[in-house]
């Protein structure tokens, strides 16, 4: 309490060595027990004492440790609001920039939303890992550089902090035993034997010191100083100083706390609640600690309004906190909203991997506004904080739920690639070029049907598959380049024999010119195969076969299946079995086109056979046996064609 509580002290208490303590403690339980009788005086009473006593606690600690000045300069961010990166790098800055002793709340409030936020992270981290491996034995480690860095800031806040109150510990002690042996020698300069300006030279001597003589533990800080101004009290009212000196102190020193009591009226009117109530502390510290006492007859009076306007000042604030606690009770309903909102889409059942990244969009978006949404009241931030993280947690588990079964799918995948990679090693050096080309593509093609692999393994699979398949193909493209270059010497080949058949004529002797029309195949054959771009030369080559096999007295039949035997050589030895297929498919719709005609004929004959003018119409039964004779003829040709195409696809 401030030195106004023992102006009124009784003669008998003042005449036993300002035993303070014990002074204080009957006021405070007479307060006490007026307080018990309800009365509106004694509630006032104790309103102010406690406007008074908790500027008294903050200047007490703010005196023992005078670094402690700078925190309130220093603005207390709502860290809760935070990034985790944020609030390391504010960290940072209060342990880089700012005395140690300055930012110990700050820190605190730092550690605590670090904290929480960190173990909410790595509990997420956990339930994700055993999720994806859930029979595993390996126990789980996350590391996460950030926390590294906070505990390396934190602990250098923490030695600075043991360092800092090793070296006060010392000071206080000492500066104690100073400040309590001046009051001792106070008490002896009440001595009406000594010449009185001796005695007020060693006065101010004692003023001096006390002065200079520095910090002192806080919880001794109200008695010494009580004590110390009940004894300087004492000094003016029973010696016989000189009078006109001592009322130019006392009017000095009340022209001060008029001063002080005109700036705490301004400070009543100041927007900024907060700055006016640590100035209003500053005054205090100043009006106990730096002004002396006035005249008695003014003590009561000015400590009255001073006091007064302290507990305005106190109630003024005390508006400003139950604001805060409204916008407390605010965000607290909105993080409720939110933590439902996170519980909904906990029962929301989806089935596909994009349907759940909305989810866990959504969700992202609820808990960073979650963190943004700023402090709620202290009694229940703790069960608001649980609520989030259960609410998150089962989130998080029905979502698991989900990609265990994607897990075993994937794995499922896996081994199916496997399987794709091993065929494409065991292939990779095949020489069967033919064979193997069309394996390895559908290889490919089964590959891109494949669903996704664990994470850790796609690009090792993807790696090892794209190595063999590359592997083949290069091999496969040098092999390709190798017949470019002999189908390039081909074309030329047959480009230059082309000019020679286009001089051949026939003899007249049949046998003569078939066998050299055969000769001219052969030869042409014998060339080789030319590239797919230069195909148009095989054309040119068959017009004139053509032209020649229509000059030679051959059946229609023999002719037709000797251009056949070439076309279909041809496409042997391009080695293009789509085409040789469609050909197989085309000659069997043929066969079967004219196997119905025949039977259409043959019913035709029936019908006419039948008629009792049969004879009349024997010139259109003879037309239509002729048409028989010759669909029989073709289908004859067509059932050749297929078994030489059913042939070649044997070999």
């Amino acid at each position: 309490m401030l030195e106004e509580m023992n102006d009124n002290l009784s003669q008998t208490s003042k005449e036993t060595d300002g035993n303070l303590a014990t002074d204080v403690q009957a006021n405070t339980e007479v307060t006490n027990n007026q307080a018990t009788e309800q009365t509106s005086e004694d509630t006032e009473i104790l309103e102010k004492q406690k406007a008074l006593n908790e500027i008294e606690a903050s200047n007490a600690e703010e005196h023992e440790d005078e670094t402690l000045k700078a925190r309130h300069e220093i603005p207390m961010l709502d860290y809760d609001t935070l990034s985790m990166e944020a609030i390391v790098d504010e960290l940072q800055k209060l342990v880089s920039n700012e005395k140690v002793m300055s930012i110990r709340e700050h820190v605190e409030e730092i550690k605590k939303a670090f904290l929480s936020k960190y173990n909410h992270f790595i509990e997420e981290k956990k339930e994700e890992f055993l999720a994806e491996n859930p029979d595993t034995t390996e126990e789980f480690q996350y590391h996460y550089p950030l926390k590294n860095k906070f505990d390396q800031l934190y602990n250098l806040y923490k030695d600075n902090k043991n360092t800092h109150f090793k070296s006060l510990q010392n000071n206080l002690k000492s500066n104690l035993e100073i400040r309590l042996a001046i009051v001792e020698e106070l008490k002896e300069l009440i001595n009406p034997n000594e010449n009185i300006k001796d005695t007020l030279k060693h006065f101010n001597e004692l003023r001096e010191r006390w002065k200079n003589a520095g910090p002192i533990p806080k919880d001794k800080y109200n008695h010494v100083w009580n004590n110390y101004h009940f004894h300087v009290e004492n000094f003016y009212d029973y010696l016989h100083l000189d009078r006109e000196a001592r009322d130019l102190d006392f009017k000095h020193n009340l022209e001060q706390k008029q001063k002080i009591i005109a700036r705490v009226e301004e400070l009543l009117h100041e927007e900024d609640v907060n700055k006016s109530f640590r100035e209003l502390q500053d005054l205090h510290r100043i009006w106990k600690e730096e002004i002396g006492p006035v005249s008695k007859e003014f003590r009561d009076e000015i400590w009255n309004q001073f006091s007064d306007l302290t507990k305005k000042m106190h109630d003024k604030r005390e508006v400003l906190f139950e604001k805060m606690r409204g916008t407390e009770l605010e965000n607290l309903q909105k993080k409720k909203d939110i933590i439902a909102q996170i519980e909904e889409l906990a029962t929301i059942k989806v089935n596909a991997h994009s349907q759940w990244l909305v989810q866990i969009e959504k969700v992202e978006a609820l808990r960073d506004t979650f963190f943004s949404t700023g402090k709620v009241p202290a009694d229940v931030n703790e069960e608001t904080w649980a609520a989030f993280k259960n609410a998150v947690r089962n989130f998080n588990a029905f979502k698991n739920s989900f990609y265990k079964d994607i897990k075993k799918e994937q794995n499922e995948n896996l081994n199916k690639k496997n399987a794709l990679v091993a065929k494409a090693n065991e292939l990779k050096d095949s020489e069967d070029f033919a064979g193997t080309t069309p394996i390895m593509k559908q290889i490919q093609e089964d590959w891109k049907k494949i669903g996704h692999v664990p994470r850790k393994y796609s690009d090792k699979v993807w790696a090892e598959f794209k190595e063999a398949c590359n592997h083949y193909f290069d091999r496969l493209k040098e092999q390709r380049n190798e017949h470019n270059a002999e189908e390039m010497e081909a074309f030329d080949k047959k480009k230059a024999y082309l000019e020679t058949i286009k001089e051949f004529q026939l003899v007249g002797d049949h046998k003569t010119d078939l066998d050299a029309i055969k000769q001219h195949i052969e030869n042409w054959k014998s060339f080789g195969k030319v590239p797919f771009t230069r195909r148009h030369i095989e054309g040119k080559f068959n017009k004139i076969l053509d032209a020649l096999f229509d000059k030679l007295s051959l059946s229609k039949k023999d002719s037709d299946m000797m251009r056949f035997a070439n076309k279909i050589e041809n496409l042997s030895e391009s080695h293009d079995s789509r085409k040789l297929e469609n050909e197989k498919i085309f000659i069997i719709r043929k066969i079967e086109e004219v196997q119905n005609e025949i039977f259409q004929l043959e019913n035709n004959i029936q019908f006419f056979a039948n008629t009792k003018n049969a004879k009349k119409e024997n010139s259109i039964v003879l037309e239509v046996r002729k048409n028989i004779a010759i669909h029989k003829e073709s289908l004859d040709t067509w059932k050749e064609k297929l078994k030489q195409l059913r042939n070649i696809n044997q070999e």
